[in-house]
């Protein structure tokens, strides 16, 4: 039998803050090179995408004659997508 207590959303929260908190009692601070290693991860997560709208955008472009009419939107796609999937990363993080 579930205890009533385990869908309670609040509790789900404390627990949560309490696993995280002895994570950080246990390990400490993170060092600046993770610090700086986690900015890079991040950039990269947001410029691949980007980069890949870009060329496959140009791409396109070239293939159909047309001068940027691919390449923006896809850029843009690709600015979505990376800020999705940084947004996904800082949360899992």
């Amino acid at each position: 039998m579930s205890d009533p207590q385990d869908n309670d959303p609040l509790l789900r929260e404390v627990r949560s803050h309490q696993a995280r908190r002895a994570a950080w009692l246990r390990d400490g601070d993170a060092s600046v090179g993770r610090r700086l290693a986690q900015i890079g991860v991040l950039g990269w997560i947001i410029v691949a995408p980007m980069l890949g709208g870009i060329a496959l955008g140009r791409w396109l472009d070239g293939r159909f004659g047309t001068d940027l009419f691919w390449t923006a939107p896809l850029l843009l796609v690709g600015l979505g997508l990376g800020g999705w999937g940084a947004w996904r990363w800082m949360g899992s993080a």
